[in-house]
């Protein structure tokens, strides 16, 4: 593929990518800053289960005057408005979840990885809706503790 080719279709992704954030903040009532932008890019790019700390790194290179604190709140936003969804919080640190299939999560207790298991591995029916003690489950998900492959190996 000739430069001009790979600049041509990279400029048509960025503008699908900033429509689709633009859509996404309409129909969830958040206004359109730069900043949120970037940081919806930043997310959208990033593999597993980023913490606040790994997006503000990557989002730093773009906004050098961006804050932790803005990070921080802003995908405090996207959690709000359900554009993304926060990971178990009994893990040790906030993590975004980036991927909206059903599935559950694969927690390594030595390096705290976090890896994504489809729902199906379980066998087991989600069950929504009002549970014993009058609890309404919104979402059903499951996490496995262990050690990952890599820990197992060191050890």
């Amino acid at each position: 593929m000739t430069g001009n080719k790979y600049y041509y279709l990279l400029s048509i992704v960025n503008r699908l990518e900033t429509q689709e954030f633009r859509d996404l903040c309409a129909t969830h009532g958040i206004t359109v800053t730069h900043q949120r932008q970037v940081l919806f890019e930043a997310l959208k790019s990033m593999p597993g289960h980023p913490s606040p700390e790994e997006v503000y790194a990557r989002v730093k290179r773009r906004i050098p005057s961006i804050s932790l604190a803005t990070v921080y709140k802003n995908i405090h936003l996207f959690f709000k408005s359900g554009i993304f969804r926060e990971v178990s919080l009994h893990h040790g640190s906030l993590r975004v979840e980036l991927n909206s299939r059903s599935h559950h999560h694969l927690v390594c207790t030595v390096c705290k990885s976090i890896s994504d298991i489809d729902e199906e591995a379980f066998g087991l029916p989600q069950r929504t809706g009002i549970l014993p003690g009058g609890f309404l489950a919104e979402r059903f998900s499951i996490d496995v503790l262990g050690r990952c492959a890599a820990c197992q190996a060191k050890s």
